[in-house]
């Protein structure tokens, strides 16, 4: 089969990584594809919100299957226009992704269909945000309403801190992502991502890590898009499991198909773990980034008919997927100054080399200069994954890595894990 895989990203080259392993594949195509993607696949040009150039692009190429990585292809409706040209598609139309586009809707979304969430307001004015703020205690969360590439989510130590949050949002940095703002609730408990596949009526889980939102060790700095993560985690007990299972994942899944945008694709639930049970922070409407990357170390079964049953309705006829007992890990090297201002064009050395079977190198922002030379191109370059029988031994592999790679422009966490390692005897 033919498929056209849509992104340029570290979850979008691990899903080509995946895809391309599958025996079932004849051609793969990545539009617009990274460096590290050409070296297993063909790629083109074609950027992710360009509906019509994918749309002609699945069409030339007799894309039997399209494979939607980032969230901004959800939101600009390339699923919907798919489906007219009917064209199989991995990934929700529009109004299905609201789910993750508008955090508001998310919220009425919840309140609508009894999913456990934390207390919030929605707020459009400066002014009425600072009142809404008087409702909240410390720490304050603040976040842009629509889609701010990871970066819209402050979590404020101070009301000082929250006020120029709001100012911030509602003053223009992120656009209209940014035109609304929910205030929200800090929840105590231990963060989560758990992902879920449907085809519009059936579903199933499909696998869970732990990411780490700061920016530095100690979980300390701004939030970012992720600087890594671990897969197993510890946290999601088979209780767990089984609790956002039946009062998270299906119930989105019931309700999004009961307002009349039934969701074929992956479901991102980010979760809180706390002592009343799971609560949701937020859903995404694609797989994690960096989660992606380490659940495809770990997925034993063909990733390729999982996709093509959630774009065609045929789930149903698919056993639960099978998992690597090893531990999997991913530590992302970033741009130094991310996530505010993120140093580009930094030259990267290594990052190419072969570093033994349990270690995989994604790109996740570089370009490669036509003499070859790798160089930095975003915020979060470079996703250094590898597994292990433990995840210490997970870890050891992947910083080891880290260690070969020469970047002077990149930092990196060097305590990824460090939760569920505490847990490890030993």
């Amino acid at each position: 089969m033919n498929i056209l895989l849509v992104g340029s990203g570290g979850r979008e080259h691990a899903l080509a990584w995946k895809i391309a392993q599958s025996p079932l594949v004849e051609r793969l195509v990545a539009a617009p594809g990274n460096p590290g993607m050409a070296r297993l696949c063909e790629v083109r040009e074609v950027g992710a919100t360009d509906v019509a150039g994918l749309l002609a692009l699945a069409r030339e190429i007799a894309a039997d299957l399209v494979v939607i990585g980032p969230e901004v292809s959800v939101a600009a409706g390339l699923a919907d226009e798919l489906a007219v040209a009917a064209i199989p598609c991995f990934g929700p139309t529009a109004a299905a992704g609201q789910l993750e586009s508008s955090k508001a809707f998310t919220k009425a979304f919840a309140d609508r269909h009894g999913l456990p969430t934390a207390a919030y307001q929605v707020c459009e004015t400066v002014d009425q945000a600072k009142a809404a703020l008087d409702g909240f205690s410390a720490p304050f969360v603040v976040k842009a309403d629509g889609l701010a590439a990871g970066k819209g989510v402050v979590i404020a130590a101070t009301r000082a801190e929250a006020d120029a949050a709001v100012e911030d949002a509602l003053g223009g940095r992120f656009g209209a992502a940014g035109a609304r703002v929910v205030i929200e609730e800090f929840l105590e408990g231990e963060i989560g991502s758990l992902f879920a596949l449907c085809d519009g009526a059936t579903s199933m889980l499909f696998g869970w890590g732990q990411d780490h939102k700061r920016a530095f060790d100690g979980e300390q700095g701004p939030n970012t898009g992720g600087m890594g993560v671990y897969s197993p985690a510890p946290v999601f007990t088979p209780a767990l499991v089984e609790q956002v299972r039946t009062r998270l994942a299906e119930p989105a899944f019931a309700g999004i198909a009961e307002e009349g945008a039934p969701y074929r694709g992956v479901l991102f639930v980010e979760l809180m773990a706390t002592a009343q049970g799971p609560k949701l922070v937020e859903f995404n409407a694609r797989f994690g980034d960096p989660e992606c990357q380490a659940l495809m170390l770990r997925l034993e079964s063909d990733l390729v008919p999982y996709l093509m049953a959630c774009a065609t309705g045929r789930l149903a006829e698919l056993p639960p997927p099978e998992w690597s007992e090893d531990a999997a890990i991913c530590v992302v090297l970033a741009a130094k100054g991310y996530p505010a201002t993120p140093k580009a064009g930094g030259e990267i050395r290594g990052a190419e080399a072969d570093f033994g079977p349990d270690v995989v190198v994604f790109q996740a922002g570089a370009r490669r200069d036509a003499d070859g030379t790798l160089r930095a191109a975003g915020g979060r370059v470079l996703n250094v994954c590898a597994k292990g029988p433990t995840l210490q031994a997970a870890r050891e592999r992947a910083y080891a890595a880290v260690g070969k790679i020469d970047f002077p422009d990149g930092f990196c966490r060097s305590d990824i894990g460090w939760r569920a390692l505490a847990r490890e005897p030993g």
